[in-house]
């Protein structure tokens, strides 16, 4: 059973799904210098809800290391935090008020059985 098919749509009501992109981690490049840059596939078209964290959410990053500005973020299909043992990177997602937020952190992955998780995203810049 999808519960988020049956609980979006009402919770659209008070906090509207907004259509955002999305742009997938592909790992990094060595620049000349041997730093390194974050590699980004095309951007993809997807709905979200962003939401504040709730209590639980902050319980479960704590420690983490996670500053700046968070928000919980949910979307539809399979998506990927940062996986730091692993070296990955997380996806982008950037809204339509240009804000670029990513995603660190998964607290709910339903994509295998409903097709959707729940984040923790962090603002990269914008408002």
């Amino acid at each position: 059973m999808n519960l988020h098919n049956i609980a979006g749509p009402i919770v659209a009501a008070v906090n509207p799904w907004i259509t955002a992109s999305i742009q997938p981690s592909q790992g990094y490049t060595t620049n000349g210098d041997g730093s390194r840059a974050p590699a980004y596939g095309d951007a993809i078209p997807m709905q979200v809800q962003m939401q504040p964290l709730q209590y639980r959410d902050l319980v479960q990053i704590d420690g983490l290391n996670i500053g700046g500005k968070r928000r919980a973020m949910y979307a539809n299909g399979e998506w990927d935090a940062v996986v730091r043992s692993q070296q990955e990177g997380g996806d982008l997602v950037t809204l339509p008020d240009g804000s670029v937020w990513l995603l660190v952190f998964q607290f709910e992955d339903w994509s295998s059985t409903s097709q959707w998780s729940k984040f923790c995203v962090t603002l990269q810049n914008g408002s």
